[in-house]
């Protein structure tokens, strides 16, 4: 009896008889199938998170997705091919055809970047905000407060986004990010216009940094961001914390590839996987990594805290050897920090030294 019992091929625990749930070739208890699977709107098969494809409101298992669907142009929104309207070789949604934004780009724009600042280390900064309208007006005003000398952002629709859009920096120096650039005027005034980021259930602060920083050729860069894979998973409960993330938008957005002995074996696992960008740390950009961990966010203070912790784990990463890191603990880790803000959005997640200190709430 006890050689045919059923268990859970994630959780392992026992599942009873005429219970459990057989996704693709592997069972599931139901704990497991609601945290790792959803359901297609279309045809009503349970399907794995990570190979869904999915917007706000629906979500497809890859067969319907692409049998019946594309997504907008515009605003990334998933729309049914009996509803597209066609302009060239780009299907957009009703919305988005009989309205092209002047100041809102469409969600696949991407100009020529524009490097700011002097280094060799580049963040480039993706910000969703909702609730407060995906307008011209509010696009221009907080454009306006930005590009003031430079054209520092742009603007984005994002199909992700109830009511909001994504504001996207130009690659940055973090100095550059920190003396040069706006955001604490673009934060404030985005408050002003009634957006949230931190309190919504459907934005993140993502950043992106060049690849070329780690290294002259992809050997060396790839020796780099492998070290950067295992600081993450290594430290993965405090960086879960330093995320803001819930446990289901972590899994959903930017879920881990799974700690292993040395990084190389994590960045094989990374190349292997099937996730698509929707990883904490997205490698399937050519030019870039993209750091997808962090909840957004609208308060400074958190803003440039994320930035400086990303700027962090790279130095790390590039200055000691996959040994130094494997010895490393988290407060070894803590103990290379140097900026003031990142010390200060620590102590208030009590990931310094178990101080803890009096947080504004994030917006």
């Amino acid at each position: 009896m006890e050689e045919n019992k059923r268990v859970c091929d994630i959780c392992g625990c026992v599942i009873e008889e005429d219970a459990g749930t057989t996704v693709g070739e592997r069972l599931l208890c139901d704990e497991c199938v609601s945290t790792h699977c959803t359901t297609c709107d279309h045809c009503g098969e349970i399907i794995w998170i990570t190979d869904a494809e999915h917007d706000e409101n629906t979500t497809l298992c890859r067969s319907c997705y692409e049998d019946s669907y594309h997504h907008c142009e515009g605003c990334g929104r998933l729309i049914h091919d009996s509803e597209i309207n066609w302009r060239g070789d780009y299907p957009y949604c009703d919305t988005c055809y009989d309205e092209f934004d002047d100041e809102i780009e469409d969600y696949s724009y991407k100009p020529e970047p524009i490097f700011y600042g002097d280094g060799n280390r580049y963040l480039g900064v993706e910000l969703e905000v909702d609730e407060g309208g995906r307008t011209n007006n509010n696009a221009e005003t907080i454009k306006d407060i930005a590009n003031i000398q430079h054209n520092h952002i742009y603007i984005k629709n994002d199909g992700s986004l109830s009511d909001g859009f994504e504001i996207v920096s130009h690659p940055m120096t973090l100095e550059y990010h920190m003396k040069e650039c706006e955001w604490e005027a673009i934060l404030n005034e985005a408050i002003s216009l009634g957006y949230l980021s931190h309190q919504t259930n459907t934005c993140g602060l993502h950043v992106h940094v060049n690849r070329d920083a780690f290294g002259d050729n992809q050997s060396e860069q790839e020796e780099v961001i492998s070290k950067i894979l295992f600081l993450i998973e290594k430290h993965w409960n405090e960086v879960f914390r330093f995320s803001r993330r819930s446990t289901y938008n972590m899994n959903r957005w930017a879920s881990r590839y799974g700690y292993e002995r040395t990084g190389k074996e994590i960045l094989k696992k990374a190349k292997e996987s099937s996730n698509g960008r929707y990883c904490a740390i997205n490698l399937c950009n050519y030019n870039t990594i993209e750091f997808r961990l962090f909840r957004g966010t609208l308060k400074y203070n958190t803003f440039i805290a994320t930035l400086q912790f990303v700027d962090t784990i790279c130095d790390v990463a590039l200055s000691m050897s996959q040994e130094e890191i494997e010895e490393m603990s988290w407060s070894q880790l803590a103990e290379e920090i140097k900026y003031p803000e990142l010390i200060q959005y620590l102590k208030e997640r009590r990931l310094y030294v178990n101080e803890r200190v009096y947080a504004e709430e994030d917006m």
